[in-house]
Parts: C-alpha cells; structure tokens; sequence
C-alpha cells in the first residue's frame, strides 16, 4: 500500500479548485476522490444523466443498462469505496453468477455453461477435451500470477516515474514478462488447448479490452482469472446503481455536478517563459448559453481524442490528430435493448454467441477495408434472469451487443425500428440469430419494447473517437506506460482520467483511474493501492479569478 510519506509535496495545492469534465464512471470517481482529499471540485456533464456509458433507460416497466455489464474485479470495486470509508457490500447488493456465462458456437447443438468457480471450470475442460483440465488449471494459475503481478506494479501507477518498477519480482520476471508481451492471446491459449471452443472461451476476453485475440498480448490472459477463477458477481438493480453510489459519495464530500453542460474549450493563460497552465473551463449550458468556469486544474475525464483536438488548440495537444492517425481503435457496436414478452430459459444472465469462422470475424472489424460481421460472434445479456426489477412480471429484459467497425457512417440507432437502416439491419440480424441458435424460435414476435444504438450514437452522446464503444484497443503500443499519460505534456494542471487512459478500458479500470490521478497530484510514484481509507488533506484555498 502506498503511505502519506510516500508525498514528496503536491502538483496542485490541497484547497485549490479543480473542474472535472464528464460525469461518467472515471469522472465521478475522481470527482469523489478528489473531494475527499481537499479539493473544491465541479463536474460538467454533457447529459442530462450522469454515468455517461454507464447509463440506464426505461420503457414501459422494462429497465435497460446500456453500457457495462459484468461486474469483475470486486476487489478494486471493494477498495475504492473503502477509499472513501464504506464498502462494496454497504453500497451494493451483489449476487454471484452461476453459470458465470453460458457459450453458444456455431454448429453445436449444446452450449457450454461456463461455472462460478475453477473446479468446476477445470471438469469443463475436461469434458470437452481430454487432458484441457490440467492445461486449465496451469493457465489459470499463470494468469493468477500475471494479475497479481499486475496489480501490484502496473495498475495502480501512473507511470510518472519508472524506478519504482526497479524490483526484484519485475527484474526475475522480465523474461516471462517479454514473451507475455510479445505473443499473442490466441496463440498462447493454443499452447494449452486446442479444442475450438476452448480456445474461444480463453481468446474472448480480448474483446473486452477493445481487442482481437490475435492482437492482444498474451499477458491479457490474466483475464481469464477474473471470469472462470474468481467468478461473475451483478449488483442488483443493475449497474446504474454503481453509477448512484458513487455520485452520493462524491456529493457527500463537497463535489458540486452540473448536468446539460457541454465543455466546449479548456482554457489557458500564458505565461512568459514557461509552460501555459489550465485555468478553467468553457461550457454551455442546457439552455445554449455560454458560461466560464474557472479553476486551478482541470481534469478531463471525457473521451481523450475529444479533449486534445476539440478542447485544446492545436500547439497545446499533447496527443494531436497525427497521434490519433497512428492508433488502433477498439470497435464499435451496435447495441439493442429488447423488452420480451414470456420468459427464455434457454439464455443465461450473460451469454456469447461464436461464429466458426473465428478470424473472419475480427477481420472484418480491425482490417481495412471494415465490414459488419456475417454472421457474427456478439454478446447477449438478460439480467431478468438474476434481477426482478428489470422487466415486467412474466417478461424478459435482453441487451444485446454487436462488434461492429468503429465507423460513424454505419449510423445511429432509434425507438421502434427508427434508427438508420445499417443499424436495424444488424439489430434483425442479431435478433435472427440468436433465435436460431438458441432454439427460440418465436423470439422476434414477441419484443414489445425495442431500442438500437449505433457508431454515430456514441461519437454524438460521448465524444467517442471514431464512434467506438471502447476506446484505443489494448493492443502491444497501446498498454501499460505505452497507452499515454494521464497528464498533460503542454499544459500545466491538465490530466486526464477514463478508459481512454492509463490503465484502460472497464469500470474497474476507471476506478483506478480516478486513484492514479490522485496519486499523480500526490507525486506519489508507488504503484500499489493507496490505503484505506483515504486521510483527507486541508491546506490554504488559493483564489481564482470569477
């Protein structure tokens, strides 16, 4: 854990104000945080919800979370409401999934039911291939290593300084560290299994770092223990109640949230000799008017293509558009909320639906020219199975998420079929396939409620870079100390915070987001979690120009 004297002073004075740009996850995690610590902190959100991609919509006694969905990491989740002096379990009521998930391939009759715990998962293996329980067990416990590896030395810095990385564990390690770096996700799974099917369930976890098997490194296998080692947890009343915990936090300790303001501009003063310095924001507000609010720092927690190239003037963007040109972007999606009428015990609370023709598959999104796949492997969650209050009596509430090329012409989605024409046809398609697969064959008869998003809805909604649902993909160049920094290389008091950051994509990552800002403030350079709970800090309050 990381000590108060591990603070060698502070890049901005405790007191001082600091603007937050966007209420998603990340932004109200450190709005929380940051509060506590001493700061006078207002958030800007663009909607008229916080929780950006983390938001909820309801129609007709079906309730709909629209973005994150599976719940992993518990402990991260735990520690940072410990940060602020509860819990996971006081702020929360979560279930245990079993099965965690349930798979369905192309061309099998039966689905694999993935389990709540190894044992169960090793037996899995087993069945489906001799001697693949053995070979589990072993992945399992380099993946175990690997994340805990990770946590203690790459997730929770900020990279600001590398001599902490200087350790024993990282030099004895450095070989293995290497070849995990330097081998992809498929091909070290197929070292240990080659049934199809089990190589698919090692290999999809790319897909939730923005990713493909074949170009995400293989120290992503650490993935695999989250899901088939530690298990698939759901708070109940879904994952917008995430969202309303951690705003009552950050409310309860000073942080002021502003809803329907848009930033428009981070604005800078000049100074002679040294470096411009963040002094406030510019937004406008719900009714179109133009406000300024000033501030000693700013943090943006918004898309960070958005923040360099629209916020910024192009001689103070640390990441300008030729950086952006150079990058992989994770995909896009074309996401569909279903109210159905009967229950469908043939789903599971999260199953996966894989395509035979895996390559093709991710092909079709990362390698240019893009296409929509056909058929595609895609992802289907019916939370009715574990939460009563997400759908009427007798019906069935199911999200359904479709990879798709991060491309903005692909459209946006709508209400009752109205969203652009590319959007509904993959939604039909989705919707055709699931019932074919999963033997529901009166499926599309019985939606009563139906709701698409598309590329175009997440650049228009959350600035995203190329309409991606993700962010940068978790590829070699884009991990780790690679990904970018959480500070601002020409503008002084500027940081960054979310997914689009270190250390990546996922609600847990944006916590941790939120706590490597801090840390950054801090100068605190330690790469383990800080302890809990966080000792505020109170200081002289600089003034700031109205």
């Amino acid at each position: 854990m990381s000590r108060p004297d591990a603070h060698h002073g502070r890049e901005v004075p405790p007191g001082s104000r600091i603007t937050v740009i966007g209420a998603g996850m990340a932004g109200l995690a450190s709005a929380a945080l940051l509060a506590r610590d001493g700061y006078r902190v207002t958030v800007l959100e663009k909607q008229a919800q916080v929780g950006g991609r983390a938001g909820s919509w309801e129609k007709d006694g079906y309730r709909f979370d629209t973005g994150p969905s599976w719940y992993l990491m518990p402990e991260v989740f735990d520690h940072f409401f410990r940060l602020l002096g509860t819990s996971a379990a006081e702020q929360l009521d979560l279930t245990v999934l079993d099965p965690g998930y349930r798979v369905f391939f192309e061309g099998q009759q039966s689905p694999v039911d993935l389990r709540r715990d190894r044992a169960l998962n090793e037996r899995i293996f087993e069945d489906l291939q001799p001697g693949a329980g053995r070979s589990l067990a072993a992945y399992l416990d380099s993946a175990e290593e690997t994340y805990g590896l990770a946590k203690k030395y790459f997730l929770y810095t900020s990279f600001a300084s590398f001599a902490p990385l200087l350790t024993p564990d990282i030099l004895r390690g450095a070989p293995k560290l290497a070849r995990l770096l330097l081998e992809s996700l498929d091909r070290y799974a197929g070292r240990f299994v080659q049934d199809q099917r089990l190589r698919q369930i090692l290999g999809y976890p790319a897909v939730f770092l923005g990713s493909a098997p074949k170009l995400t490194p293989s120290m992503y296998h650490l993935m695999s223990h989250l899901d088939l080692d530690d298990g698939v947890l759901y708070p109940q009343g879904g994952f917008i109640r995430i969202v309303d915990a951690v705003r009552a936090l950050a409310e309860a300790e000073g942080a002021q949230i502003i809803t329907g303001a848009d930033a428009t501009a981070i604005l800078t003063d000049s100074r002679p000799r040294s470096r411009p310095r963040a002094v406030g924001v510019r937004y406008r507000d719900g009714s179109g008017k133009t406000e300024v609010l000033a501030a000693n720092a700013v943090v943006s927690a918004a898309d960070l293509h958005h923040t360099e190239t629209r916020l910024l003037p192009r001689p103070l963007q640390s990441y300008p558009e030729r950086y952006w040109n150079k990058r992989v972007a994770g995909p896009g999606a074309v996401l569909v909320m279903l109210g159905v009428t009967g229950k469908l015990p043939q789903l599971s609370h999260h199953s996966l639906l894989f395509t035979r023709d895996w390559d093709a598959n991710f092909n079709a999104i990362f390698r240019s020219p893009t296409q929509v796949p056909d058929p595609a492997s895609f992802y289907v969650c019916k939370p009715s199975a574990t939460d009563q209050t997400v759908a009427p009596e007798g019906g069935e509430n199911l999200f359904i998420l479709v990879p798709v090329p991060p491309d903005t012409r692909l459209g946006a989605g709508g209400i009752n079929r109205d969203g652009d024409a590319r959007v509904e046809a993959v939604a039909d398609g989705a919707i055709a396939q699931l019932s074919s697969w999963a033997g529901i064959e009166d499926l599309a008869e019985r939606i009563k409620v139906r709701r698409t998003l598309g590329p175009a809805d997440f650049a228009t909604d959350y600035n995203s870079w190329r309409g991606g649902v993700l962010g940068p993909a978790h590829v070699l160049k884009q991990s780790a100390f690679l990904r970018g920094r959480n500070k601002s290389r020409k503008v002084e008091g500027l940081y960054y915070a979310g997914g689009t950051t270190i250390p990546g994509i996922g609600l847990p990552m944006c916590l941790i987001s939120a706590e490597i800002l801090l840390k950054r403030m801090r100068r605190d350079t330690t790469t383990t979690a800080m302890d809990e709970p966080l000792i505020p800090v109170t200081g002289r309050v600089p003034e700031v120009a109205p």
